[in-house]
């Protein structure tokens, strides 16, 4: 019975100043504690439901074996990482603005990988 596991890739783009507490609670629970953090979770419905409360602050989608393998390798076995700002920078509209509009938060599906990729 052992099922592959799928890992969620979150990444906190915003910083938490000025939120609501109860939005750096969560934030805190996910371990993203500074700008630029990555943290790998279990794909549960509790981590989608986090998720969905600050989607204004993250960035997050499916996690491919080949990119975690390239996190273990450069970064050591950990959940938490503290990535570089992507070269290129971020989408053409920004970090305020949803990724189904051209910006950066929100759910990115698989396109999480390649942002890794410029972050590492």
């Amino acid at each position: 019975m052992s099922e592959a596991k799928n890992y969620l890739g979150v990444i906190l783009v915003r910083g938490k100043l000025g939120a609501k507490q109860e939005v750096k609670d969560t934030l805190q629970m996910l371990r993203l504690q500074t700008t630029n953090t990555l943290a790998v979770h279990e794909d549960t419905e509790v981590v989608r439901g986090m998720l969905k409360k600050v989607k204004d602050y993250v960035t997050y989608g499916e996690l491919k074996k080949e990119v975690m393998d390239k996190l273990k390798k450069e970064y050591g076995e950990k959940n938490t990482y503290n990535l570089k700002p992507p070269r290129g920078g971020f989408e053409r509209k920004g970090v305020k603005k949803p990724y189904k509009l051209g910006g950066v938060l929100g759910y990115r599906l698989e396109k999480i990988n390649e942002l890794i990729e410029k972050m590492i």
